[in-house]
């Protein structure tokens, strides 16, 4: 993603904003402008800064501590095949609860601290990356296996020099995968439960009628999910690169 197609998808959208603001002749407690969504963001602007850095924060702890621990995960499916037999299932079950459903609960145990927003983000983002990483660990060329049974190589050594090398371009899939779904986990905990953060300031906003400060704050979030997204992006390049030798 190229920053000329970015810069032409926001205007577009910008522009067909206006259009529906101007065809349907919303009025602006229901439906603001671009333009009057600038200027309270702009009037705004320090109360913005300070719930976006809460909300970054939760969202790249999240990404760091679920990542970290999908990656383990499937490292450790892929090494022991009783493990992989008895614990994908429950992963693929788990996926079944809906971590919406849980944030109320995890609200009660984490507190309405950033604990439980980043505890929720990793819950999110755990499964894409333990899937991506596993399923790239389990296509290692068959030629491989044969020559690391032929040396006598141990199951971890064949994972460390050639399964994990080789699964990096997949655990760069998930990285983007995560980026995306990272600020989904810490803003639905936000509005469970919280004092700071983008989705406080929406609710807050909301209640106050104050919809332009709402669109204000979504349109921050958005912005920092592309950023994610093009940096996570950045990043599995650079891991595909170094998978092929480049």
């Amino acid at each position: 993603m190229r920053g000329r197609d970015i810069l032409a998808a926001v205007l577009l959208a910008l522009a067909l904003w206006q259009a529906a603001v101007t065809l349907t002749g919303a009025p602006h407690f229901i439906l603001p402008s671009p333009l009057r969504v600038m200027q309270a963001a702009w009037a705004s602007r320090v109360l913005i800064t300070q719930n976006a850095w809460v909300t970054g924060i939760e969202v790249l702890l999240g990404l760091f501590i679920g990542t970290g621990l999908g990656a383990a995960t499937a490292i450790g499916l892929a090494l022991s095949k009783r493990a992989e037999r008895l614990m994908l299932p429950l992963l693929v079950f788990s996926q079944a609860v809906p971590v919406f459903a849980l944030a109320p609960l995890l609200t009660l145990w984490f507190g309405y601290g950033m604990g439980s927003k980043i505890v929720i983000a990793v819950l999110i983002i755990f499964f894409p990356v333990t899937s991506a990483f596993h399923d790239g660990l389990r296509r290692a060329a068959p030629g491989y296996h044969d020559l690391a049974a032929t040396m006598g190589a141990s199951r971890w050594r064949f994972m460390r020099h050639i399964a994990v090398p080789q699964a990096l371009p997949a655990l760069g899939s998930g990285l983007r995968l995560a980026a995306v779904y990272a600020p989904i986990g810490a803003v639905i905990g936000e509005w469970v439960g919280a004092s700071r953060g983008l989705g406080y300031l929406m609710l807050l906003a909301n209640g106050r009628a104050k919809i332009d400060l709402m669109f204000a704050a979504l349109i921050v979030l958005a912005c920092l999910t592309v950023l994610l997204h093009l940096a996570a992006g950045r990043l599995a390049n650079l891991l595909t690169g170094y998978a092929q030798g480049d």
